[in-house]
């Protein structure tokens, strides 16, 4: 029996990430520790809950004491740190809680697990393991050529992947001064069920079905790297049960898209997709787009250089952009109640502060 720590559990990747494994694996128990803020959603788990090898706790990885009841009341074999706050625009408007989440969270889950796993010689159990689950932001912004690689400098450009490259380089720092037994995965951009829609995606297709502009920044022309979510959580699972301690695992889709034409594939496909007597179908089109003020410190273009957990670990995506696109697409028409209920209060004002005078 293997003992998981997810923190951030109900967010998008987290909540994905709790389904893989249950799903997969019938000798674990689950501990889902997660804050609940605005992209944290139990009803992203609705289908799990009873089950007598999950169990949820509302809280925050930077309370020490909370932290301290959980690895004294479970023997926790696993830790996956998904719990981040992970929008760019958000850090660029106020970065402290980036800093207090993404960088003293980390450290605070890192004195606790090292604490509680620590033996009396100094060394770990080989069962036990600490996933940090990075961005490929932390590297920066590439030009027209090139991959990130394990070995590529960090250098982050914004709030969000200044935080994210400083809690890498703690567990880094647990890894080397203690021997720590953690691990780091840094991924391109994810897409999927449950993504909260200020992300890229699920933003086109939420203002799509309600007739709403779709901001663009700047020239649309900036590069991302699309990896669907299961085929991310299945590289997590990989690295927690064969991954080298102390390692950096890139985990990429190869599915270099321009922002602009993804927003025209999406619209395209919400279109198509959308049952024929549906009256939003003739308000969709690319007269929707709406270019817009350019993100500062915008990065031109992310790519991931996979290879080495594909050799190493056996890792590689199975969804095919076109397959998971399309799924994507469907879930969010399928679940119309779930999109609107996170895009309502809180969203709305959200929205409203951050596009209203650049769609004005």
């Amino acid at each position: 029996m293997y003992t998981y720590l997810i923190t951030g559990g109900a967010g998008f990747i987290g909540s994905n990430f709790i389904h893989y494994i249950l799903n997969k694996h019938k000798d674990i128990f689950v501990i889902n520790l997660d804050k609940l803020t605005y992209a944290g959603n139990l009803d992203n788990l609705k289908s799990i809950e009873g089950y007598k090898n999950y169990k949820f706790i509302k809280g925050d990885i930077c309370d020490e004491k909370l932290l301290e009841e959980i690895f004294s009341s479970y023997d926790v074999d696993y830790v996956v740190n998904f719990a981040a706050e992970s929008h760019v625009d958000r850090s660029i408007k106020d970065s402290t809680i980036f800093v207090k989440t993404n960088v003293l969270g980390t450290q605070t889950l890192l004195n606790v697990a090292k604490e509680y796993w620590q033996e009396p010689d100094g060394g770990y159990n080989k069962k036990k393991k600490f996933l940090q689950v990075s961005t490929d932001e932390v590297y920066g912004s590439l030009g027209k050529e090139g991959y990130f690689r394990e070995t590529t400098p960090l250098d982050p450009r914004n709030p969000y992947s200044a935080s994210k490259a400083s809690a890498d380089l703690i567990v880094k720092s647990y890894c080397d001064t203690y021997g720590f037994p953690a691990s780091i995965t840094r991924c391109s951009n994810n897409y999927g069920p449950y993504q909260f829609p200020e992300k890229l995606i699920p933003l086109v297709i939420n203002n799509c079905l309600s007739g709403k502009k779709i901001p663009v920044y700047g020239d649309g022309l900036n590069i991302r790297d699309w990896l669907y979510v299961e085929d991310h959580c299945k590289a997590i699972d990989i690295v927690l049960r064969k991954g080298k301690m102390g390692d950096v695992y890139n985990i990429g889709g190869n599915n270099e898209v321009k922002n602009i034409d993804m927003v025209k594939i999406l619209i395209k496909i919400v279109k198509e997709l959308l049952n024929e007597n549906d009256e939003r179908k003739d308000l969709i089109s690319e007269e929707l787009i709406k270019f817009v003020e350019d993100r500062k410190g915008h990065d031109r273009r992310y790519a991931i250089d996979a290879n080495k957990i594909k050799k190493k670990l056996g890792w590689v995506p199975e969804t095919t952009f076109e397959e998971g696109i399309r799924n994507t697409v469907k879930w969010y028409l399928n679940n119309g109640e779930w999109l609107k209920n996170v895009t309502s209060g809180e969203y709305l004002k959200y929205y409203e502060e951050m596009y209203k005078e650049r769609l004005d």
